[in-house]
């Protein structure tokens, strides 16, 4: 049994786990639209496990993520080996693929703003200025950001023409990652810095939730706009919607988290498996 739990927490705590899920999601971009490729999806995914690997350890040396440090440096020759795999698959898609090298253009914005949350890139006297500073904004860099890399990125790669539909994606996207992501704040309200200002923090608990449950239903009514090439892709859209909107109204500060790293953040890959099962019948 201990063995299983180190297994499951390198899978987590590695961000293989967040790396899949950020596959998924930039899959079910492309099938929505009608494109099957997995290199671009692949990597995403395997850019969030160099990336988000890479800001843990800054962090730690920032001396923040305190409860991380001591499992962090008992893997970290695990950590390097698989950031650096995952470096070696990525300059192949770049280097050996069909791969429009142009369109990381578009990931720029997205990138500085994942880098700038995480990192501060300017300092004012004592003071260090990320968004970090600002009231409730992690949730929403975090959201928009992950949206332009798994929406607009992938689109934009496969030379798609940005539609209404695309902008309708991306809105939608932004809404049901933020009620994603609230859980995670609730989880963390008694261990996160007061200045920190999270929505828990700012709204209480109880409001956070309504707050998310308001972006679900939006996310569901935007779904009337678009044009669908495949017939109830939107209902399991709605499906997704109810299942994160459960995991929403049934998280708490003490949530574990296997609760929110492991079951909120594979709302995805149960998302993308929905899709597929669909597509395949």
């Amino acid at each position: 049994m201990n063995t299983l739990k180190k297994i499951l927490d390198f899978y987590i705590y590695s961000n293989i786990h967040v790396a899949l899920a950020g596959f998924c999601i930039t899959k079910i971009t492309l099938l929505k639209f009608g494109f099957f490729s997995n290199f671009v999806p692949l990597f995403v995914g395997l850019s969030i496990i160099i990336s988000y690997n890479f800001i843990r350890y800054l962090e730690i040396e920032t001396k923040r993520l305190g409860w991380f440090k001591k499992w962090f440096y008992q893997n970290k020759k695990l950590l390097v080996y698989l950031s650096f795999s995952a470096g070696l698959i990525l300059c192949y898609i770049l280097l050996f693929t069909s791969f429009r090298l142009k369109s990381l253009l578009i990931i720029i914005p997205f990138g500085f703003m994942t880098i700038f949350y995480a990192i501060p890139l300017i300092k004012i006297g004592k003071i260090e200025v990320s968004f970090r500073n600002f009231p409730a904004i992690k949730i929403f860099s975090i959201a928009i950001a992950w949206a332009g890399i798994t929406v607009l990125f992938p689109l934009n790669e496969a030379n798609y023409l940005f539609t209404k539909n695309v902008y309708l994606e991306f809105f939608q996207r932004i809404l049901i990652l933020v009620a994603i992501t609230i859980p995670f704040d609730i989880r963390d309200i008694n261990f996160d810095e007061k200045a920190l200002k999270t929505l828990p923090q700012l709204l209480g608990v109880k409001k956070a939730k309504i707050f998310g449950v308001i972006f679900l239903v939006l996310f569901v009514l935007l779904g009337f706009f678009k044009n669908s090439i495949y017939e109830n892709v939107y209902l399991i859209d709605v499906l997704i919607a109810i299942i994160t909107c459960l995991f929403l109204v049934f998280s708490s500060p003490k949530s574990s988290r296997y609760y929110t790293s492991f079951f909120v953040e594979a709302i995805p890959i149960l998302w993308l498996g929905l899709i597929l099962l669909f597509l395949n019948n």
